[in-house]
C-alpha cells in the first residue's frame, strides 16, 4: 500500500496524487509539490489515505513541503504577473494576425515557464508568437491549445440552469456525453436546448444517464405490441421517471396510461 494525498492546482481541476513523506499534512493546507511542469503551489483536497499501486501513476512525485504564508504571498504575485501577461500576449497575437483566442495564462511556482491557453478552429504556426513573448518575459513559454470544453471550465459562467457551471465548481474530470443520453430521457433534440455555455452537449445530461438506462431495462419500447388491464395495443410514449406506459387501444385507438409492471409484452 501507498501513502498518498490527492492535490488540485486549481478549483474543480483534476486531483493528482503525490508522497508525503513523513509531512504532517491535512485536507485544505496549501503546498508546494514537484510536478512535470517544475514546482508547483496546489491545495489539498484529499488527506493522507492508503492506495494500492493500481490506482495511481507511478512514479510518484513529492510533497515538498506544506506551503508557508511567504510561498501563497509568491503565488499572488504569480497570478498577477499572469494577468499582466495576459494582455501582453493578447497585443501580440494582435500584431501577428494569428487566428487563436486567448484564454488564460498561468506561471510555474518557481517562475520558470509560463504557460499561454488558447483556442483555435485548427492548427496555428505560432512559432513566430514564441519567440517574441520568450525576449519579453525571459522565461520558457508555453502555449497550450486547448478545446471549447476546457475553455468553458478555466472561464466559468451560468448555465442554463442558472447555476454555476459544474465544469468550474466541481467537475474534476470531463465524462463522454451522447446525444443517446438525451433520447433516452425524452429531452428535445433540440441543439440549444440540450447544449451547455461551450456550444457541446451538457455535461449533466450525464448523471440521471444509469437511472433511465436501467428504467428502460423493465420497460417495453415505444411501438411494442402489449396487453394491459384495459386490452391489447401499442406502446406509445413511456414515462421512465414514474415508470408508467401510455399504450393506444386497438379497438378503440383510446390512449392509456398503466403502471409499468402492469402492462406485459405479446409474444
Amino acid at each position: 500500500m501507498l501513502s498518498v494525498v490527492g492535490v488540485r492546482f486549481r478549483q474543480a481541476g483534476k486531483i493528482y496524487y503525490f508522497n508525503p513523506g513523513n509531512l504532517d499534512i491535512r485536507r485544505d493546507d496549501p503546498v508546494i509539490v514537484e510536478t512535470v511542469r517544475g514546482i508547483e503551489y496546489g491545495t489539498v483536497v484529499t488527506g493522507i489515505r492508503y492506495v494500492t499501486e493500481d490506482e495511481v501513476v507511478l512514479p510518484l512525485k513529492n510533497v515538498i513541503r506544506v506551503a508557508s504564508s511567504e510561498d501563497t504571498e509568491q503565488m499572488d504575485k504569480n497570478r498577477q504577473a499572469a494577468s499582466e501577461a495576459l494582455l501582453v500576449c493578447s497585443e501580440k497575437i494582435r500584431l501577428h494576425e494569428l487566428e487563436m483566442k486567448l484564454v488564460d495564462a498561468e506561471y510555474t511556482f518557481d517562475r520558470n515557464k509560463i504557460i499561454f491557453y488558447f483556442t483555435a478552429d485548427g492548427r496555428v504556426d505560432f512559432r513566430e508568437l514564441v519567440r517574441d513573448l520568450a525576449s519579453v518575459f525571459r522565461t520558457r513559454i508555453e502555449l497550450r491549445q486547448i478545446g471549447v470544453r476546457d475553455e468553458a471550465k478555466m472561464l466559468g459562467g451560468i448555465g442554463p440552469c442558472g447555476r454555476v457551471l459544474c465544469c468550474s465548481s466541481f467537475l474534476g474530470d470531463f465524462e463522454p456525453v451522447s446525444i443517446k443520453m438525451a433520447k433516452d430521457q425524452n429531452l428535445s433534440l433540440n441543439p440549444a436546448k440540450i447544449s451547455g455555455l461551450c456550444g457541446r452537449l451538457m455535461c449533466c445530461l450525464k448523471y440521471e444517464n444509469d437511472n433511465y438506462v436501467e428504467a428502460k431495462k423493465k420497460m417495453p419500447d415505444v411501438g411494442t405490441r402489449v396487453t394491459t388491464p384495459e386490452g391489447s395495443g401499442r406502446v406509445t410514449v413511456l414515462n421512465l421517471l414514474e415508470r408508467r406506459v401510455q399504450v393506444q387501444l386497438a379497438d378503440s385507438g383510446r390512449t392509456v396510461e398503466h403502471p409499468a409492471e402492469s402492462i406485459k409484452a405479446q409474444v
